[in-house]
């Protein structure tokens, strides 16, 4: 990191991990920029910090606006929906990557991610990824919380971290579920809270299943590694599913205290794995 005082840009996606940087520069003492994305971005995540709104297609105004403020260091945090070209509208900036941008959207969500981060990196920012800023959200390995999975569970593991694996290698998703055996759904462009209420409609009678989330294979890990949240743990408890197992050292949990006091009330597990 380039020191205390190095003023942080923050490029805003949705969720409470981006509030969470915000408060831990704050409490730090170190001075923030919210470069807030219309349409994504919570409101909150701009409280009491200098920000500004763009559209998502604002290249250029979004180098701009990280210069003007000096700031030294990006991070890339939160999640983002990926538009459909006819509602994405380009600035001149934005125009001019258009040829990379098409490419990039016929092979996935990394290839985008890497020509963002590129886009940056040749403007002089440095660009930093959230577990740089918030260590201890990172992952441990192990069992997190008062409940451990079973051997019917760690079954279902094994064969979500293979399928997740496959899932990866395409680009296309994190998250896995798997019950009994069976994988029920595997996550696209709807997001892990969607595919956890998906599968509560397809669940089957007896123990519950397993939510996996591992990062995907040759993944710029700068930005969008697997996270979960309080919320995600409710979701879980709603589709009746059992536990969760995420990558040791390659995802983030949002509010750990939270989670597993929510999980440990629902009688869900939260696992740190080292996929096979």
């Amino acid at each position: 990191m380039a020191g205390a005082a190095a003023k942080l840009g923050i490029i805003a996606g949705g969720g409470a991990l981006p509030r969470g940087v915000v408060e831990r520069c704050q409490a730090s003492g170190r001075p923030v920029f919210v470069v807030a994305i219309e349409g994504h971005t919570e409101p909150k995540t701009c409280d009491g910090v200098p920000h500004v709104w763009l559209r998502l297609g604002a290249v250029g105004a979004l180098l701009k606006a990280l210069k003007a403020e000096r700031c030294i260091e990006v991070v890339m945090i939160g999640p983002i929906a990926r538009p459909s070209f006819s509602a994405l509208k380009l600035d001149l900036r934005g125009i001019g990557l258009l040829a990379k941008i098409g490419k990039a959207a016929a092979q996935g969500d990394n290839a985008l991610l890497e020509i963002v981060i590129g886009e940056l990196e040749r403007e002089g920012f440095k660009v930093i990824g959230a577990d740089d800023l918030l260590d201890d959200a990172t992952t441990p390995i192990g069992v997190l919380g008062k409940i451990a999975p079973d051997e019917l569970a760690r079954r279902d593991i094994d064969i979500a971290c293979r399928a997740a694996r496959q899932l990866g290698i395409v680009d296309i998703g994190q998250a896995v579920i798997v019950q009994q055996g069976v994988v029920l759904g595997v996550e696209a462009i709807e997001g892990t809270d969607a595919l956890i209420a998906r599968c509560a409609t397809l669940r089957r009678d007896g123990p519950g299943g397993v939510l996996i989330k591992l990062k995907k294979p040759g993944q710029e890990a700068r930005a969008d590694l697997p996270t979960i949240g309080p919320r995600t743990i409710e979701g879980m408890a709603a589709a009746g599913l059992r536990g969760v197992a995420l990558e040791a050292g390659a995802s983030l949990i949002v509010d750990r205290r939270a989670v597993l006091e929510a999980a440990d009330r629902r009688g869900i597990f939260v696992i740190g794995i080292a996929p096979p």
